[in-house]
């Protein structure tokens, strides 16, 4: 099942960030992910609003996806990212649910 990882971040050094996108990409291709959104305009429809930034990845699975995380390469960019913005990284497993989803509340 494929995992996602919902980052939020808002960025107060947009130079050291640039550092961060530059060296992510080849880091996300490398275990299989991609990116569904990177970047985009953010609207709040409804709440309080909780970043100005937000990237959507997919991985084939959980695994592979901590295992990105994890990884050396990525975590020396991460550096970058954490240098110069702050957020959060929220990892969910797909499921196959959407004909009568369990809510699991």
């Amino acid at each position: 099942m494929p995992a996602y990882f919902i980052c939020t971040m808002t960025i107060h050094d947009p130079e050291t960030y640039r550092k961060y996108t530059a060296l992510t990409p080849a880091t996300v291709a490398r275990y299989g992910g991609k990116f569904l959104t990177r970047g985009d305009d953010v609207t709040t429809v409804e709440g309080t609003a909780f970043a100005e930034r937000m990237v959507i990845l997919e991985f084939p699975n959980r695994a592979t996806a901590l295992a990105w995380y994890n990884d050396a390469d990525y975590q020396s960019a991460a550096a970058f990212r954490r240098a110069s913005s702050s957020g959060r990284m929220i990892l969910q497993e797909g499921r196959d649910n959407t004909k009568d989803p369990d809510p699991k509340v």
